[in-house]
């Protein structure tokens, strides 16, 4: 196995994973951001009002983008079972 391939196989998992974590990431900053704005302009200080709509956005975009996520993670995990004999 040479570095090319192990860099090569790095960069493909990193790639899975920014591309997986995304959608989620980005919904809970947005979520994340609006509510602080909120508070802001409102002076109201509850931990729990950020906490609640994040984690119940979070929960949505994982129902909704989910299949998607988990055809991801299946794709690449077989693309390297497939190619295993290459990288003993």
């Amino acid at each position: 196995m040479t570095t090319e391939m192990v860099t090569s196989l790095m960069s493909q998992a990193l790639y899975c994973v920014i591309t997986t974590a995304a959608p989620a990431l980005l919904v809970s900053l947005v979520i994340g951001l609006i509510i602080s704005i909120f508070q802001t302009v409102t002076s109201i200080q509850e931990q729990t009002l950020t906490f609640v709509p994040k984690v119940i956005a979070i929960f949505l975009t994982l129902i909704l983008g989910g299949n998607w996520m988990l055809n991801n993670m299946i794709t690449l995990m077989q693309e390297l079972w497939s190619n295993f004999a290459l990288y003993v």
